[in-house]
């Protein structure tokens, strides 16, 4: 059951949007949309699991499976109505999903953590920095390895591994095990299908595959995920930034300018997509010589610190040591160093951070936080602020607190709302 149909609208007369811009737009629009057992609009009610913009087409992925058929069937139609009466899109879809639970053992939320590692080009040696980074994690974590470069998949060369990829038996996917003297960690990669297997995806074929097996994938590991993006900024990207929780992401580049310039305009992409940056990692800056030991920057003027707003997690010289096969528990001492900066970086990037008298309102059904925040607001006296942590974004909170007072919801002061982690909003708000 989906809903999905071209508008009516010629894209051609609209100025056209940036994916960012059209994503805010649709979620705007869908806000007009209710829930048919609450008063609530459908992402007051978590109906809304994720919104993918490819091109002037929209998807927009739904948690209806508590209703029946009429009821999921009026709500999707609704939404779907909503988005093809907007400019610039050209068709509309709405797909059924199962709400995120995050308890499942398949897929990428079987992970607590997802760390992406990122190039704004190609042979920067981020497949490099990918699987050193998650051999040294294996120490001391329970790791995966996903190579979602679907064009240029090199972590199993790197590894030295083959597939074909089994499955268990319910048709998930399994991964590779690579194992170390005291490690193993677990591999999924295209480059592991059976032999002959097309690499020349494209688009749709490229999104889809790559779904599947984000979705899918029957991971034994369940800690922290090392995610090989491919470099730039194309499809695969923006589909796993739209539709994955990525919880952090680790850039790599050369002191090369060109490439130093791309790296910059990267970081903007991921904090425009609400990823926090670790940091980067500056590779080949310097090659020491064999006959004489001197050593030499490879790319000399100005520094990545200087041309980058991000930390600078490490630098890395060009050196044979990194083209040894890399074992689980057992990587270069550089990636071990790495490993550590990027767990301690990763364990503050999302923290919440709230203040000790936050209302938290996370897991509470819809009627029941609309009572907590009713009792908690109108019970402060006028001029103190009021906090609250949800597991949703609680923009339209701000209408709710006028109802409360009277007042229009601009009247209400202080109001800002900001995303604390992939799952958690902080709102603040001074009560009139």
């Amino acid at each position: 059951m989906s809903e999905h149909e071209p508008t009516n609208h010629d894209p051609a007369n609209s100025e056209p949007d940036t994916a960012s811009e059209l994503r805010d737009r649709v979620e705007s629009a869908l806000r007009a949309v209710r829930d048919p057992d609450a008063d609530l609009d459908v992402f007051e009610a978590g109906l809304v699991e994720s919104i993918a913009v490819d091109g002037e087409s929209v998807t927009v992925h739904a948690a209806v499976t508590e209703f029946d058929d009429a009821n999921a069937t009026q709500v999707m139609r609704a939404m779907a109505q909503a988005v093809r009466d907007m400019p610039a899109v050209e068709s509309a879809h709405v797909e059924p999903v199962s709400p995120s639970s995050g308890d499942g053992a398949t897929g990428v939320d079987a992970f607590d953590t997802v760390i992406a590692v990122a190039s704004a080009k190609g042979g920067v040696g981020k497949s490099t920095v990918s699987t050193g980074l998650a051999c040294a994690l294996a120490g001391e974590h329970s790791a995966g390895l996903f190579d979602a470069d679907i064009h240029g998949p090199n972590v199993p060369s790197l590894l030295d591994i083959e597939g074909p990829v089994h499955s268990d038996d319910e048709g998930h996917p399994l991964p590779v095990s690579v194992t170390g003297p005291d490690a193993s960690l677990d591999v999924m990669s295209v480059g592991l299908m059976e032999s002959g297997a097309p690499l020349a995806w494209r688009g749709a074929m490229a999104h889809d595959v790559l779904t599947e097996l984000f979705e899918d994938t029957a991971w034994s590991a369940d800690d922290t995920l090392v995610l090989d993006l491919p470099p730039g900024t194309g499809d695969v990207v923006l589909t796993t930034l739209q539709e994955i929780a990525v919880d952090s992401v680790v850039v790599v580049t050369t002191p090369f300018e060109s490439s130093l310039e791309d790296t910059a305009r990267s970081i903007e992409l991921f904090r425009d997509n609400e990823v926090p940056v670790l940091g980067a990692v500056v590779n080949m800056r310097e090659f020491a010589c064999p006959s004489c030991g001197d050593t030499h920057q490879l790319f000399p003027g100005e520094t990545a610190s200087e041309r980058l707003d991000a930390t600078v997690l490490t630098e890395l010289p060009f050196s044979p040591q990194f083209q040894e096969t890399p074992a689980p528990g057992d990587a270069a001492p550089a990636f071990e160093t790495l490993a550590e900066s990027v767990s301690e970086a990763a364990a503050t990037a999302w923290d919440v951070d709230a203040p000790d008298d936050a209302l938290d309102i996370r897991g509470d059904p819809p009627e029941r936080r609309k009572e907590r925040v009713a009792e908690r607001f109108t019970a402060l006296a006028s001029g103190e602020t009021f906090a609250l942590v949800s597991d949703r974004d609680p923009t339209p909170v701000r209408r709710f607190l006028g109802g409360l007072t009277d007042r229009a919801p601009a009247e209400i002061d202080g109001f800002s709302v900001e995303r604390r982690t992939p799952n958690d909003w902080l709102l603040t708000a001074t009560k009139p």
